[in-house]
């Protein structure tokens, strides 16, 4: 928690810093003009706004001047990666306290992800409800709260799998909620810009969740094992306030009184009427095919079967890998997001789609089969001790998860046209995360099917192998995709 505190005060003490330094250039008695001249570059065009900065005199971070909405989008972000401090807690959780097997575990993890396959409908109702005059700050504040609510149930009274179920879902739709409203901001700022600027605002974006879940890493194990589950899940029910606190960071002017009344005036018939007018418009743009078929590879690139449950219950079951010992496999991971993200933002840009799918995906299944390795013991017998085979195996993986990850979320905010890139980039990801439930809970089936249980994995190699296998069955419809780098991509789009 220290760490989380320090976080925010470095990164407001540099917004400070850089507002005073800004501010030390002003000419004297222009300070009015400056001002009112600061706000129309607010408000200028995505180009105009990434000018306006590059002289701001602003700290950069990943090329991104960390401006108060981009301070806030960081800091937003990092609360996504250190709420992995329970995810582990999580996991042994409903393995040892409610002794549910991995199919079960697999369903209630793909169950958590639903309040992420709706998120153009919060972008919707923070566009069209505003709270307390706001759109942006009052929905950040909100979801901070009710992410803390959440995990405060599971610390307290939460003791079986439905409430337990309800609470996580419940702490996903807070985070997935805060998600719209920063990602809205991130789009903004995207759209009309070059491609190494973009990528360069993703970066940051998922440089800082990746730093989150390196802060949080090795406490997610040492904890359960020192504390227990339930201290995790108490000092997580912290971690969502820092979203309601920088909430004040955004830049957003009140709505007047005038503007608040007119907006809760609205009838139910003209607020439908509205929804069916947005719903045709992202209809109009999905169904686009620059738009709607690079949609479709990337659901069925996601929706490929999953083994994680599987391999979670093996490693602690099986080889007794302790929750200590976990915690240092997912500060690897953390690490290898980092490393993904700039292998990406360094050498990746300009690289065409096709080929960056084509490769991860064949050196990610290839590499993903050595977990056959570790489930049939033949890595001792090649002198490799479980520990440090299962660590190796997490770096690599990871590193060119995140590296092929990178161009999807780059490509799907240069894809949305003016007017709707909100609430579309929210329904391209929400379809994306539609992919990641259905492949999670095709691999729960499996699982069952196959009679994978806590106590017996004779055919884990197989569940393995067949879940490794089935991730290369969507290159063939590659094609799907621009065979062109993102900034040809976006460059066609724009003109």
């Amino acid at each position: 928690m220290f760490v989380c505190c320090a976080f925010i005060f470095i990164m407001l003490s540099i917004l400070g810093s850089a507002a005073t330094r800004h501010q030390v250039t002003l000419k004297e008695g222009d300070t009015s003009n400056a001002d009112h001249e600061g706000y129309q570059n607010r408000q200028c065009s995505a180009d105009g706004f990434s000018k306006s900065r590059s002289k701001s005199g602003y700290f950069k971070a990943f090329g991104v001047d960390l401006s108060p909405d981009n301070v806030a989008v960081a800091i937003v972000y990092f609360v996504q990666g250190v709420l992995g401090l329970s995810r582990l807690a999580v996991s042994f959780y409903l393995k040892d306290d409610l002794h549910l097997g991995p199919a079960e575990t697999a369903v209630i993890s793909g169950f958590s992800a639903l309040p992420w396959l709706v998120k153009p409908l919060y972008g919707f109702i923070s566009d069209s409800i505003p709270l307390f005059g706001y759109r942006r700050r009052s929905y950040l504040f909100l979801s901070g709260l009710l992410g803390a609510l959440s995990w405060s149930l599971m610390a307290t009274i939460v003791d079986d799998k439905y409430s337990a179920a309800l609470s996580i879902i419940l702490g996903s739709l807070a985070v997935a909620v805060s998600d719209v409203v920063v990602d809205s901001m991130v789009v903004e700022r995207a759209r009309g810009e070059s491609q190494s600027t973009s990528g360069s605002l993703q970066s940051l974006c998922w440089g800082s969740s990746a730093f989150g879940g390196v802060v949080s890493a090795y406490f997610s194990g040492s904890f359960v094992d020192t504390y227990g589950v339930r201290f995790v899940f108490g000092v997580t029910a912290l971690l969502p306030l820092m979203t309601s606190t920088v909430a004040v960071l955004v830049n957003e002017d009140r709505l007047t009184l005038e503007e608040r009344s007119f907006s809760l005036s609205v009838s139910s018939s003209e607020l439908i009427e509205r929804s069916k007018q947005r719903i045709m418009q992202i209809w109009n743009s999905v169904k686009q095919p620059s738009i709607f078929l690079p949609t479709l590879f990337i659901f069925l690139w996601q929706a490929t079967p999953q083994s994680d449950s599987a391999m979670f219950f093996f490693t602690t079951n099986k080889l007794g890998f302790s929750p200590e010992f976990l915690g240092r496999v997912t500060l690897v991971t953390s690490v290898a997001s980092l490393l993904g993200i700039g292998l990406y933002n360094s050498f990746l840009k300009e690289v065409p789609l096709r080929k960056i799918f084509l490769v991860t995906t064949v050196l990610g299944s290839a590499l993903g089969m050595t977990q056959v390795l570790l489930v049939t013991g033949l890595n001792r017998k090649l002198g490799i001790s479980d520990e440090w085979f299962s660590i190796g195996d997490s770096l690599i993986i990871t590193v060119l998860g995140q590296a092929s990850f990178m161009p999807v979320l780059v490509l799907a905010a240069k894809l949305c046209p003016p007017g709707v890139e909100a609430t579309l980039f929210a329904t391209l990801m929400s379809i994306s995360n539609a992919g990641s439930v259905a492949g999670g809970l095709v691999g729960a089936g499996l699982t069952q099917f196959l009679g994978v249980t806590r106590d017996n994995f004779e055919n884990l190699a197989l569940l393995i192998a067949i879940c490794n296998l089935t991730s290369l069955l969507p290159l063939p419809l590659l094609g799907l995709l621009p065979d062109e780098s993102p900034t040809d991509s976006a460059q066609t789009k724009n003109d």
